[in-house]
């Protein structure tokens, strides 16, 4: 089998390193990824520049893109035929609750579906006090590879597997997206020129531990595999919004 991997901590990370001498084992793997780390990107596509692609090594090809740049590229520029799966990590720390929005290593997997690719994302929780190894995590989802390979996935779905990131995990849970807690900073400073510039997201993290969420599995010590889809409507806000009783159709009010 054919498997496309990125990253979005970029094609010289231990993380993608891991994952892509592990999934090798037993199938063809392609690396596109980006050619530094491009961590919190979100779903940006690069439209505006041309974007480069250098192949560093047989089959690892370094771009001057986004994460989701990458997805795109190597499905219709760069393979020479559609992936059966695309896997996007082993990221460093978590993509859990509302971060998954930031991520881009989720969003490549959620590019991969657009396009047609069954894709999860795989990330390691860990914090700058640990040292990684992400031998756990390959394993695993060279396991869950196998499983997508072999029985697929729903229709316009993604998986997002967090590993927790100390001893072995206690084992699989399927969970939901869970909430996370920001505490709001940003840090002023001032330049030697007597400008002033920002740091933003400096702020302690935390997260609401709510059984059957990722945050709850992972802090448990179990690996967490959330099913994403594509569609984004709010279903429950239905009822609520059509007691607006808007008028008109089509936009006209």
């Amino acid at each position: 089998m054919l498997i496309l991997v990125t990253n979005d901590d970029g094609i010289h990370s231990p993380g993608i390193a891991a994952l892509a001498e592990k999934l090798s084992e037993k199938n063809r793997v392609v690396v596109v990824a980006p050619d530094r780390e491009r961590s919190a990107v979100g779903h940006s596509l690069t439209l505006h520049s041309p974007l480069r692609a250098e192949e560093i090594r047989t089959g690892f090809f370094a771009v001057d893109g986004t994460p989701t740049d990458c997805v795109n590229l190597g499905i219709h520029g760069l393979l020479d035929s559609p992936p059966d799966l695309v896997i996007s990590g082993i990221n460093r720390g978590g993509n859990m609750g509302d971060d998954i929005t930031y991520s881009g290593t989720v969003s490549a997997a959620m590019e991969a579906t657009l396009m047609g690719s069954p894709a999860f994302a795989v990330s390691l929780e860990s914090n700058r006090f640990q040292t990684e190894d992400f031998a756990t995590a390959a394993e695993f989802a060279s396991s869950l590879a196998e499983t997508v390979l072999e029985r697929g996935l729903p229709p316009d779905t993604f998986l997002n597997v967090n590993v927790p990131g100390r001893n072995q995990p206690r084992g699989v849970r399927l969970t939901r997206q869970g909430k996370r807690l920001y505490e709001d900073v940003v840090v002023e400073k001032v330049d030697p020129r007597g400008r002033k510039y920002y740091w933003i997201g400096v702020g302690e993290l935390g997260f609401k531990d709510l059984d059957g969420t990722d945050f709850h599995a992972v802090s448990r010590g179990y690996i967490s595999i959330t099913p994403l889809h594509l569609d984004l409507t709010n279903y429950r806000s239905f009822d609520h919004l059509s007691a607006w009783k808007l008028e008109g159709e089509g936009g006209n009010r």
